[in-house]
């Protein structure tokens, strides 16, 4: 099952939304993350497009997806209109369904 994360503090301020699927893996090289499932995601403006044909755009602390959903920023959590939360606790992002993902370098790393 893919869990979308809010990488906007976790990874690079360059992308701020990437879909990791429980034990993948994103890394990110300039405006681009490409994650161990074959799909990218790049972020020209404020808007981030992936190869699956979605797209994220950001106003102020709520980025909306193409597909609907929207998530907001209060603090350290980050809360989805889909009943999504996740919560960043040094370099480790924290889901309400139980996935974390950790950032090591440029990568970040689900389990």
């Amino acid at each position: 099952m893919k869990t979308r994360l809010t990488l906007m503090t976790l990874l690079l301020a360059t992308l701020p939304f990437a879909t990791v699927q429980a034990g993948g893996s994103c890394s990110t090289y300039g405006n681009t993350a490409y994650c161990s499932d074959g799909t990218s995601y790049s972020r020209y403006g404020n808007t981030t497009y992936g190869s699956d044909g979605s797209s994220y755009s950001r106003y102020g602390n709520t980025t909306y997806g193409n597909d609907g959903t929207s998530y907001s920023r209060y603090g350290n959590t980050t809360y989805g209109s889909d009943v999504s939360s996740y919560s960043r606790y040094g370099n480790t992002i924290y889901g309400n369904d139980g996935m974390s993902c950790s950032r090591y370098g440029n990568t970040l790393y689900c389990n």
